[in-house]
Parts: structure tokens; sequence; C-alpha cells
């Protein structure tokens, strides 16, 4: 019995892609052959270079990997580990650039510019906790995962602690100032969280490490709030009441005529204008939050190297220099 023909033709149309697919499958790939260096490490570092003061980062990195690979002990081979640390940050690897600053700190730990890699370290850690959309449509960043925070915390403190003196310490002591304020919120939106559900030890003890770990932080009066709210309905009035005492000595708008605590005051801490736009403005931290995007400004003017990984921060423009000093 044969096949009609539209059947052969389907046939032979289903063997035909078979085999082209299994033919393709098989051929073996091309082996990439390193045919070694094909500049000097003096182009590489200048062809780098160029790149990085045209913004593009991608051919930089291409070409410092490349000295890194074919000259590891040679002139430029510290100078291209910052440089490419610099230009992983610039495209937003961070994970990449926390990598190489660690891999810097460990090879180079007595190097002249050794304190940039701990402070670049402790950014790109806090950058990771802001990374992508998510932080438009929260109200507030500390009411998400805040690992990457404390991690940059203590990044800063290392970096502080070694380096009091560095030319980064006065932009990293702020970005402590603030990350601190983002923890403590973290911890208050917890303890908010057990006071609704009637958690008064948990929502305590939250209160608490806000009140003990950062002092000087705006949480700090729902933080007493808090905590003269839990005693209360623990039973503890004694505790409670020292702590009423702080309030009115302190907040007094925060205790009520009869002398309880207003946690709905305690807790209106943001404006108007903060919930409205789902924490985007009016925020209290906005002005050190604008200490980050000094990062990814980029000047038109040559910069040097040293400006460069610098942020700006040395070896500034004429130009820049005379604006600054005519404000």
């Amino acid at each position: 019995m044969s096949l009609p023909r539209y059947k052969i033709t389907m046939l032979a149309l289903s063997l035909g892609v078979a085999s082209a697919i299994v033919g393709c499958s098989s051929n073996p790939k091309k082996e990439v052959v390193d045919t070694g260096p094909q500049s000097s490490e003096q182009v590489y570092i200048q062809k780098a270079e160029r790149a990085l003061e045209r913004g593009q980062y991608t051919d930089a990195i291409q070409h410092l990997e490349a000295l890194e690979t074919y000259y590891p002990t040679g002139e430029y081979a510290q100078q291209a580990q910052l440089e490419l640390l610099y230009a992983k940050f610039q495209q937003k690897d961070y994970e990449g650039a926390v990598a190489l600053a660690d891999r810097f700190i460990r090879m180079n730990p007595q190097h002249p510019n050794a304190d940039y890699a701990y402070y670049v370290r402790g950014v790109a850690n806090m950058e990771q906790n802001y990374d992508g959309l998510i932080r438009y449509t929260s109200l507030k960043q500390a009411h998400r995962d805040v690992s990457y925070l404390k991690v940059a915390y203590q990044n800063f403190v290392d970096f502080i602690r070694r380096y009091p003196s560095s030319t980064y310490a006065v932009d990293a002591a702020q970005r402590m100032q603030f990350i601190g304020q983002e923890l403590a919120e973290a911890e208050m939106n917890a303890a908010r969280f057990n006071i609704k559900r009637k958690a008064w030890v948990a929502a305590v003890e939250r209160s608490l490490w806000v009140i003990e770990h950062y002092p000087q932080t705006p949480q700090i009066p729902e933080a007493i709030a808090t905590a003269a709210y839990g005693y209360t309905q623990l039973g503890d009035r004694a505790t409670a009441q020292q702590y009423i005492d702080l309030l009115k000595l302190n907040y007094p708008n925060l205790v009520k005529a009869d002398g309880s605590v207003n946690l709905r005051a305690a807790r209106n801490e943001g404006s108007w204008l903060n919930r409205a736009t789902l924490g985007i403005f009016g925020r209290e931290a906005q002005a050190t939050t604008e200490q980050q995007q000094k990062l990814a400004n980029q000047q038109e003017e040559p910069r040097s190297w040293t400006n460069r990984l610098s942020f700006g921060l040395l070896d500034r423009p004429e130009k820049q220099e005379n604006s600054e000093a005519a404000e």
C-alpha cells in the first residue's frame, strides 16, 4: 500500500530537518587559540584610559583584563586592577566590583590606594540594596531586605577604622549615617508588625535595639514611644513610666493628656508628599542619598586616572575648582 503524495512530501521534509539538526549538533566547536598579547602594556593601558574617558566601559574592561592576563607583574598591573574596579562599578556590576575590591585588598594590603578599594567595596554593597526598579515601588527601602546595607555598614566601619584621614572618609561617614537610618527604620517596621499582632516582647526588643544602636536617627521618638507602649501592655508600669517621662522631657507631643503614649503621632514621621509618592519624594534622608549620584556623574573635561577613580575627589579640573570657589 503506497502512501499519499502529500504524506511522502511531509516525511521527506521531516527527515531533512532532522538530518540538518543532527549535522549541526555533531559539528565540533572550533577551539579558541590564545595567540598571546597583541600590544605592549603601555598600549593596553592607553587604550583602556581612552575608553574610560569616553564612557566605553566594555572596551575598557577588555583592554584592562588583557593587560592583567599578559602583564600580571607589569608596571601598570595595580593601576589596571583599580581601573577595572572602577569600570565594573560604572557598568553597575556591583557584585563584580565587590569581588575585584576584595581581590585588590587581599593582594595589595599596603598599596597607597588600598583605601579606594575599601571605600568602593562599601559603596557597591550599598548600591546592591537599591539596585532594580523596586526602589521606585516601595514606600521605604528599609521595609525590604537590608542584608546588603548591613554588609556595607561594616565595610565602612572597617574602612574608617583603617583610614580615618582618607579622602573618602567624610563621604563614608555620611553613608554610614544614612545606612543607620535605614537599619533603624527596618527595626521599627518589624516593631510595628509585632505591635499589630500583639507580640509585645518582640516589639519592645526591636525598639530597644534602635535606642541602643541608632541613637542619632529620626526613628528614636517612635522607638521610645513603642517601648513605653509595649511595657504598658506587658503590665510593667514602672518601666513604661520611665520611657513616658523620657517622652515628656524630649517629645511632649507624643504623650496624651491622660499620660498615655500617642503611638499614632509617633509613627507619623513621613511627610504627606512622601506617602503620596510612595517614598520617591519628601524623604528626610534625600539630601544624603544625593551623595550616591556623584558616583555616576561624568565630567566633560579630560581627567586624570586618579581623578576618575576617586569619583572627582582628587585632581579636579581647574574649571570645576574655580566654579566652587565662586560659589
